[in-house]
């Protein structure tokens, strides 16, 4: 599932071309995609001005004109592109959702499982939109901090990586971004999340928005379907520490005998990557 970084990338494509331009045509090419599409879908967009774009974890939102917002998740393997409309368009498979601009620009919704999602809000009342009610503060926000990732952390019995992806503590983070962020600030994915709050976690919030930051600049991180809005694959693949690198020899480890790499184990059902040697 595209993370933070992807999301925010999409976004800003999105934000490049469509921002202060009208949706002259909105075309829903079927009724639902992981839950149906919201009532008079196409009426409430066309001829709205989009004002703006705002993301929220791992979705976002498009502000119109209209009072309403256009919520956007892109699921497992949605996308969205933005490219001119042409006299001779070429069909694109698992197109579902199109909105055409009036300086001739189209804006698709791509998403071969479905498991994507869109839907029409207040723009007063994003936040509490009931896939939003009680997410977490913004990563690369100010709200969080030391202090706020402590306190969220007090007691709690249950891994740090598990407390990561929980989007009640902090918002759009996920499988990849915690591993790389958990290795810069050197703490283990198995260490108890109570034992984070303090000096651990005084090392890990910085990490964590310098591994989103830097993700963000290289486009995020390009897997099966993820594509920018432009067509482009994300490059922060090629950066990872740890992340799907079992096995392979930790950069900031001697080697053998004194590091045997890095290891993968499986938490919740999901893989786990990490230096034992450098990771308490």
């Amino acid at each position: 599932m595209p993370e933070l970084p992807e999301v925010e990338t999409v976004m800003r494509g999105l934000a490049a071309r469509l921002t202060g331009r009208v949706l002259t045509r909105a075309e829903l090419r079927r009724a639902d995609l992981r839950w149906p599409l919201p009532p008079g879908m196409a009426a409430r967009l066309t001829g709205a001005r989009v004002l703006s774009f705002r993301r929220r974890g791992k979705y976002f939102f498009a502000r119109l004109d209209t009072g309403e917002s256009l919520l956007v998740h892109l699921g497992m393997s949605g996308r969205m592109t933005v490219s001119p409309v042409t006299d001779t368009p070429i069909p694109v498979a698992h197109e579902h959702v199109v909105l055409t601009t009036d300086d001739g620009w189209r804006a698709a919704f791509v998403d071969p499982r479905r498991f994507g999602a869109m839907d029409l809000v207040a723009t007063t009342a994003e936040d509490s939109h009931k896939l939003l009610a009680g997410m977490g503060p913004e990563p690369l926000g100010d709200d969080f901090n030391v202090a706020a990732l402590s306190a969220a952390l007090h007691g709690k019995q249950t891994p740090i990586k598990a407390a990561l992806l929980d989007q009640s503590i902090v918002a759009g983070l996920g499988n990849i971004y915690v591993a790389e962020a958990l290795f810069r600030a050197r703490i283990s994915p198995r260490r108890l999340a109570g034992s984070v709050a303090g000096a651990r976690a005084a090392r890990l919030v910085p990490a964590i928005k310098a591994t989103l930051e830097q993700a963000i600049a290289a486009g995020g991180s390009s897997l099966r379907d993820y594509r920018q809005a432009s067509g482009e694959l994300g490059y922060f693949q090629h950066a990872w520490k740890v992340y799907g690198r079992e096995g392979e020899a930790c950069e900031a480890c001697p080697g053998p005998p004194a590091c045997t790499g890095i290891s993968r184990i499986i938490q919740s059902g999901r893989s786990s990557f990490f230096c034992s040697r450098l990771q308490r």
